[in-house]
Formats: C-alpha cells, structure tokens, sequence
C-alpha cells in the first residue's frame, strides 16, 4: 500500500511510519521543513513539502491510506490557531483526500474530545464529543473527528483510532515534562494522584491503527488502550522510575489546583502573555478526574488485543 501519514515528524506519526514501513509498504509524510524532511527521511519514508490547511490533491493522488496523526496538541494557546490546525487543516485534508479518490482515512483522536472537565468511568465511544468543552483541544479535536466521520461515505471510508494516554519510546509529551516538572521543582501530585487511568503504549496504538485499516468501518470511533486501569500515581511513579527518577511526595487538593488553573489562565489572557501559565485547566482537570476506557468495541469489531503489557512497556524503556 501507498501511505500518506501526516505528523511523520512526531511521536504518534513517527511510530506509524517506522511500522508500516517495516511492513513494507510506501510511506509518504507531510512535511513542513527541511529539519522534518530529515526525521522522515530516516524513517525511511518519503517527504512531501506541504501543510495542513494546504495539501494539495496531486500530493494525495495514488494513496491507499491517509494517516492524519498532525495536530496541535498543546495545552495552551489561541483559540484561533487550535482552530485552524485542527479543525479547519482536517477539514481540508478530508476535501483533498475525497478529490484524490483515497480510499481510507484513519484519523488519530483523543479520549479529550469527549472531555469537559468530567470524571470518565468506563467509557465508550457512545459518550458524546464535548462540542461546548472549556479546552481549546477538546473542542477542536471534537469538531475535527465529526468532521472525519461525517464524511465518510461508500467510497471514503473514514473513521477514528482513539488513544488516551500515550506513552513508550520517543515519547515527546508525558515522560518529558513529567521529568523537567520535577527536574525544576514544579511537579506536585493533585489529589495525591489517585485518579484511575487507562494508557496507550505506542506499540499497542499502531497496532490498533493497522486493525483499523483492515477491519474498521467507515464512520466509526475505536478507543484503543493497554490492558487494565491503573492510578495516575502508579503510572506515572512507573514511567519515571524508567529513567531512574521518582516523584516528590508534594500534593495539592484537586478542588484547589482547578481554581488555581481558572485564576491563572484568566489573568495569562487578560495581560496579553504569551508564556504558558504555570498551571492550566485541561491539564488540573484532566489529572484530578478518573479517565478510564472500555475498549470492547475496538476488542468485537477489529479483533484487538494488547501486543504489548503494560510491565513489557516499562521493561522496553528501561533497556533503551
């Protein structure tokens, strides 16, 4: 197969075209720079200068496959430029794909665009996307997967892969600002880190990206995690342990973290900074509320199992 992976250059889209690759198939990635064309490149994959918001029809003619994993995934930022990447970049990448008669559309969601600020206890893809969600990610990334399921027709099979908690090797988010947080003095557990979690190694999410394509139906979400629930503590205690560091015991009430968060975005917003605060709202809310996933959709209809344990993940890190 002909692949067009978007986000080649990132964590979730990197370990997509590393593993499609090893499965022999072409890998054509979006790329924005000439530093991106170089990280593709020693993917073995084949980089093409474009942008979402503006891939052309011609750079999607031939493709089997379209693996959308680019987004902004930042936890700050302006509401415009979640919008425009998100949500407007899908959109036109879904035009171009339908233009370019591609086939199949996988696009990497998030258990976040059905998150607004509520406990998630055992949920599945029957929980509504929070269209009205305080969090700029949220919202757009709602909007951008009713965008990808909308348009799925019989001859554009669109559907969603939706990971929570992603983690394993080059990871770029959970265990590198966990690791600068305590480095720096800043990281405090909130509630004591007992919110229960589910967690995606980045071996089991392709592996659920590949099920997808072979088996998934047009118009559909799947969560895809690792076996069993965990408490933040445990998780996180784990994954740092792995390059030799553990947690300070320091904590904060999950009731005060959140009106710290609201406090500190609102005076952020207010005088105009364009630092991050030094506590924002999707993450406090994110870190005090249970985020636990049925995966029994993805388990009956694609056949999914975990490739990897979760003691396999943290064994495979500690040996990198």
């Amino acid at each position: 197969m002909k692949i067009f992976i978007t986000g080649a250059s990132g964590f979730v889209g990197g370990a997509a075209a590393r593993y499609f690759k090893d499965q022999g198939h072409e890998i054509i990635a979006m790329s924005r720079s000439e530093t991106a064309d170089q990280t593709i490149k020693a993917l073995g994959a084949t980089p093409v200068r474009c942008a979402l918001g503006a891939v052309g029809v011609k750079h999607l003619e031939g493709m089997d496959v379209i693996i959308h994993a680019a987004a902004k995934v930042e936890q700050w930022g302006a509401w415009p430029d979640f919008w425009r990447i998100n949500v407007h970049g899908t959109r036109q990448l879904v035009d171009a794909a339908k233009k370019a008669g591609v086939p199949t559309f996988i696009h990497i969601g998030t258990e976040a665009a059905v998150f607004h600020g509520q406990d998630m206890r055992n949920i599945d893809e029957t929980e509504p996307l929070a269209f009205k969600s305080p969090y700029p990610y949220s919202r757009t990334k709602a909007y951008a997967e009713k965008t990808v399921l909308e348009a799925s027709d019989a001859d554009f099979r669109a559907l969603c892969v939706r990971p929570r908690m992603i983690w394993g090797p080059d990871d770029k988010t959970i265990l590198p600002i966990v690791l600068e947080m305590i480095k720096t003095g800043r990281f405090m557990w909130i509630d004591g880190g007992r919110a229960l979690t589910s967690t995606t190694h980045i071996t089991n999410l392709v592996h659920g990206i590949d099920l997808a394509i072979k088996d998934g139906r047009g118009g559909e979400a799947y969560f895809i995690t690792d076996e069993g629930t965990r408490s933040l503590r445990t998780f996180i205690t784990a994954l740092t342990q792995t390059a030799g560091v553990t947690p300070p015991d320091k904590a904060i009430p999950g009731w005060l973290a959140g009106a710290l968060a609201y406090t500190f975005e609102t005076i952020w917003r207010l005088a105009g900074l364009r630092s991050h605060p030094p506590l924002i709202r999707i993450a406090a809310d994110m870190m005090r509320r249970e985020g636990t996933i049925n995966i029994g959709k993805a388990q009956r209809e694609l056949g999914y199992t975990p490739v990897i344990s979760f003691e396999g993940g943290l064994a495979a890190l500690k040996t990198a």
